[in-house]
């Protein structure tokens, strides 16, 4: 009986870790699909929806057409949110006059929670309230903060999985900003 036991148990342990490991790569394949197209130069139309405003009505990604749009994803616990908002707050009023916006979007936040992150941060762009968390779902966000630069055409050009820094933004705004069109 214990000759038979120790295979059969083996193989059944050799079975779930395939399994797992056929798991692991099936859950992993989507969420860097926007990831992937980027990094290979083929950028992606950014996915739109109408989703409520902090402060009443609704905007949506058309509202910005034929500007360059930071979508930056976030929540009222997340550290390096936080972290970010103050330079998101800062660079607004510089990229607003060159054509541009940071469009916030809460995430799993309530309307009071976000409406007191952008109060304690100075947030003075416009933020909306991915309420049951579909539209984060079509960016493939998986962490907070994140943030999608998205040009002049509704296309993803860039995106950063972590806080945001001041290098990065003017690695990837200035040469779009410096474009008209």
């Amino acid at each position: 009986m214990r000759r038979i036991a120790v295979p059969g148990l083996t193989a059944l342990l050799a079975v779930a870790l395939v399994a797992l490991l056929v798991f692991g790569v099936l859950q992993t394949g989507d969420d860097t699909s926007i990831d992937q197209a980027v990094a290979t130069g083929r950028y992606p139309v950014a996915h739109d929806a109408s989703l409520p405003l902090l402060g009443g009505g609704t905007r949506s990604l058309a509202d910005f057409r034929g500007k360059v749009v930071v979508v930056n994803f976030f929540a009222h616990w997340c550290d390096g949110c936080a972290h970010e908002a103050h330079l998101l707050a800062r660079t607004q009023s510089a990229i607003a006059s060159r054509g541009a916006t940071f469009l916030g979007v809460a995430w799993d936040d309530t309307t009071s929670e976000a409406q007191t992150f952008v109060r304690q941060y100075g947030v003075d762009y416009p933020v909306v309230r991915d309420v049951d968390g579909s539209f984060a779902t079509h960016y493939g966000v998986t962490g907070m903060p994140e943030s999608f630069v998205v040009d002049r055409r509704g296309r993803i050009v860039a995106l950063r999985r972590g806080e945001l820094t001041p290098s990065w933004i003017a690695q990837h705004l200035d040469p779009l900003l410096s474009r008209r069109s």
